[in-house]
């Protein structure tokens, strides 16, 4: 007489041992910590640069261009009557005195319309002048 309870299939179901896997994996990982070199750098070998304050640092031409939120222009603090891209661009032509190096510094309004911006952009451009950057305004937080 067969008193085990059988499975509807008639086979039992296998069972995994664990412990075996887990006890390997521990000797290789103690055989690897006590293997492993590790390296500390105590000294590194830095060649620092030498500040000469002598030497004057030559500073950018700059032009200042204001952008208002009604559109209207100023290059170096001096208005534009006409706030087509031509006349800015001349106005910009004729603030950097045919240098190429003049850097252009965009001073928009946070109300001032994309549109305005980009025309700056576009008679910078049309100017010759490549060098342009855009002022900001820190937060109150950052001050």
């Amino acid at each position: 007489m067969n008193f085990r309870p059988q499975n509807r299939h008639g086979s039992d179901e296998p069972e995994i041992n664990l412990i075996p896997f887990i006890d390997v994996l521990l000797v290789v990982l103690i055989f690897l910590m006590l293997t492993t070199t590790y390296s500390k750098f105590t000294e590194l070998q830095v060649r620092l640069p030498v500040a000469d304050a002598e030497t004057p640092r030559q500073q950018p031409r700059e032009i200042v261009v204001a952008v208002g939120r009604d559109g209207r222009y100023a290059v170096d603090r001096q208005g534009l009557e006409n706030g087509s891209v031509e006349s800015l661009a001349s106005a910009l032509a004729t603030a950097a005195n045919g240098r190429n190096d003049t850097v252009v510094i965009v001073s928009a309004d946070a109300a001032a319309s994309h549109q305005s911006v980009i025309n700056v952009m576009d008679a910078a451009r049309r100017s010759g002048l490549a060098q342009i950057t855009f002022a900001t305004q820190g937060t109150a937080a950052g001050r």
